[in-house]
């Protein structure tokens, strides 16, 4: 199952809240050949396998094809790299059907190099994140142009979880001939684009795969400049004086004044995003249930929401992503009752005790940790904020040496699988997002879930994993948040999808 540990796309930069600043339009700057996004998360390797960090993730869709895709308008998943693919009685054995494909240099694409990208993400020591292909038994090719997987026992998210960001296939004889480092560097690649150039920490350059498998796409000749800027008054200011056309992780606070520039989309686009607090169960207090229960009593969620997000986000009720299938709209989740959270913590015992609450320096960090603190203490609690770099705040929470820390994190599929593997299972290699919850009972039904094929019972089963964690407060949840981000409208076709890839190659630019 996942062991990636930290996960890293899951935002260290936490709550994405930054200053309001004027905002007046200015006269375009744009370069009639070149797309340019701006985001504040970073390209750190172009090895598909390695890394789980947003900005990777972001990048790989454009580098990479999978044996399937999603379709960005309706969802549904369509051919790949496989035109074609069998699903056996037994629900056992897929058998994916190539179709005629090349490499950026033109070489093909072939079953060898699919068995190969799928048993490293399974099986390598450096692979970031194996959880989409935790029931995978064998994966052979039958011949050139067919792959056979085997799986240990019956998988519903299985064809979901092989066109996820990681499932890109790369080049197995440019990988042996170059050696992985190499590779990671200037890869081959088998989706719309090819790396021109690439400066890490500044950006990524990109240019259309005239090798590319979707013939006449990408849809524009233009080159994609995919730029790194952590500071999002300098991201803003970047696009309204048109010299870039995306802005990737608009703060809730600039969206009021970006909407009021003619020449900017400012969009809220539909994500499988989570806000929440993590509680470390390694250690007291929130070893006891009903400490943490008291401390989401404590916690007015809907007030937090308007408060932080201008009202752009809604309040969560349960520990799952608002967006997913199965998703329980009518579960009431835990109110805000102060003496409920009051008459917890006595009975807990842990009243008095200290909560060290890690926080970044991050400006939105510290927000979400001074109001964490503020509620806390009005119940009887001894909160205490602790300040890190983004580096030690992740050794801490693998480790579970904290208490209390406020995150993001994502479903890569509409399918909730993944979700609750990632965030509830204690069996699952994650530690239940390193919270280190666990239930048996709850691990069960992860289990149950992916093997149950008709819709009404799954449905049954994660209405009941939702429950029973949201009761148990293996995290608070605190909202579900759109995606925001701006765009020029000279580009036509584009969007971030909810499992964040760009739609690049669909987009055109305006004359």
């Amino acid at each position: 199952m996942m062991n990636s540990g930290t996960r890293l796309r899951f935002g260290a930069a936490l709550l994405a809240l930054g200053l309001a600043s004027g905002i007046g339009a200015a006269s375009p700057a744009w370069a009639a050949d070149v797309i340019r996004i701006v985001s504040p998360y970073q390209t750190t390797t172009l090895d598909p396998m390695r890394s789980a960090a947003a900005g990777n993730i972001e990048t790989y869709g454009q580098l990479y094809s999978r044996l399937l895709r999603r379709n960005a308008d309706t969802g549904a998943l369509e051919p790949g790299l496989a035109e074609k693919w069998d699903i056996s009685a037994d629900g056992l054995t897929y058998t994916f059907h190539l179709r005629d494909a090349q490499f950026s240099d033109g070489s093909p694409i072939s079953a060898d190099d699919v068995v190969f990208s799928l048993e490293r993400i399974h099986s390598d020591k450096k692979s970031a994140y194996p959880a989409p292909l935790g029931a995978l038994d064998t994966v052979s090719a039958a011949d050139a142009k067919t792959v056979v997987v085997k799986l240990k026992s019956p998988f519903a998210p299985f064809l979901g979880n092989v066109e996820i960001w990681n499932m890109g296939i790369v080049s197995k004889a440019d990988v042996d001939k170059r050696g992985e480092d190499a590779f990671v560097k200037e890869p081959l690649t088998s989706g719309p684009y090819a790396v021109k150039e690439w400066k890490p920490n500044e950006k990524l350059v990109l240019e259309p795969n005239k090798h590319y498998w979707r013939e006449g796409y990408p849809k524009s000749d233009a080159t994609v400049e995919l730029m790194e800027i952590a500071s999002p008054e300098t991201r803003q200011a970047m696009l309204t004086a048109g010299e870039v056309d995306v802005m990737r992780a608009v703060p809730w606070a600039q969206i009021d004044a970006l909407k009021k520039v003619d020449t900017i989309d400012m969009r809220l686009e539909p994500s499988t995003t989570i806000y929440m607090t993590l509680l470390s169960e390694k250690r007291e207090p929130f070893s006891n249930m009903k400490a943490r229960q008291a401390a989401a009593y404590a916690i007015d969620n809907k007030a937090l929401t308007k408060a932080i997000t201008r009202g752009y986000a809604t309040p969560a009720n349960t520990t799952l992503p608002g967006s997913i299938e199965f998703h329980d709209n009518d579960y009431p989740g835990i109110p805000y009752d102060p003496a409920k959270a009051k008459e917890l913590l006595a009975e807990s015992g842990m009243a008095g005790k200290e909560v060290k609450i890690l926080a970044t320096a991050d400006a939105a960090a510290q927000q979400m940790a001074l109001l964490l603190q503020a509620q806390w203490q009005a119940i009887g609690f001894k909160p205490v904020i602790v300040n890190v770099d983004g580096g030690a705040w992740w050794d801490a929470t693998g480790k579970g040496d904290y208490d209390a820390a406020a995150n993001w994190w994502y479903n890569e599929t509409p399918d909730p699988d993944l979700a609750v593997r990632w965030a509830v299972c204690g069996t699952c290699g994650s530690n239940s997002y390193n919270t280190f919850y666990e239930n048996p009972k709850v691990d069960e039904l992860v289990e149950e879930g992916t093997k149950e094929a008709d819709p009404a019972k799954r449905a049954a089963i994660y209405k009941e994993i939702q429950k029973i964690t949201t009761e148990e407060v293996a995290q608070i949840p605190l909202y579900y948040a759109p995606n925001a981000v701006a765009y020029s409208k000279r580009l036509q076709g584009i969007k971030l999808t909810p499992s964040l890839q760009w739609t690049l190659e669909d987009t055109t630019i305006a004359k």
